[in-house]
């Protein structure tokens, strides 16, 4: 009896004739190629050779191989679908902050009428001792807080303008150390909200102040 030799060799590896097939074709789904496969799969069965029959413990790899790639295929659409949702979650939750107050990086000062303001900063660690320098708009150091041992974490400070000619400009430096040794630190300050956006996929707060900024940097709100 003759052997389909070309037949039988081409059952070693249904799985690769497949995906080959959908490279060939990018648009190919995952439920394609497993209708693919199991024709290519039911139309050697019926050509093998009966002295030479397929290996079942291929077969069965084989299949386990598609119904992994259909399996992700799956996954990415609920994972797909599950982003979707969360960005949905978070543009409602994003819009109710318009007309509200956040803390984003930066180190400007605004200043309120009576020239009091407030703001910020973040430390990496532990410091034995904070300072925090109020610089004019010419950089000149006009004012100095010592506000002495800090928590690793956020942190917030009040000052007061005692020059009433001048209440623009201002900005602040911090610098928290720890047994002689510099603590990082990011400089924190409170800006309003005047709308919120979706831009492809990334949720943004435009600022009064400080422009656009991403909802993820968002460090507080009040």
């Amino acid at each position: 009896m003759s052997t389909t030799t070309g037949t039988t060799s081409s059952t070693n590896n249904l799985a690769s004739q497949v995906q080959a097939a959908s490279g060939a074709s990018k648009t190919l789904s995952a439920s394609e190629q497993t209708d693919r496969f199991l024709k290519l799969l039911v139309t050697q069965m019926q050509n093998q050779d009966p002295l030479n029959p397929m290996d079942n413990a291929e077969i069965t790899t084989q299949m386990a191989q598609i119904s992994t790639v259909s399996g992700i295929d799956d996954l990415n659409k609920s994972i797909g679908a599950m982003s979707s949702m969360l960005l949905q979650s978070q543009s409602l939750e994003a819009a109710g902050l318009v007309g509200k107050t956040v803390l984003v990086n930066g180190n400007d000062l605004t200043l309120a009428e009576d020239g009091s303001t407030a703001a910020g900063f973040e430390l990496a660690g532990p410091a034995d001792s904070v300072k925090v320098q109020i610089k004019n708009a010419a950089g000149k150091v006009v004012d100095t807080l010592e506000l002495g041992a800090a928590a690793s974490g956020r942190h917030s400070f009040e000052w007061q303008n005692k020059d009433p000619k001048q209440n623009t400009g201002f900005t602040f430096t911090v610098t928290a150390m720890s047994a002689a040794k510099m603590v990082e630190s990011k400089p924190l300050v409170a800006d309003g909200v005047a709308a919120v956006y979706n831009d492809a996929g990334q949720l943004s707060l435009e600022t009064f102040n400080h422009g656009v900024v991403k909802y993820a940097d968002v460090k507080g709100i009040s």
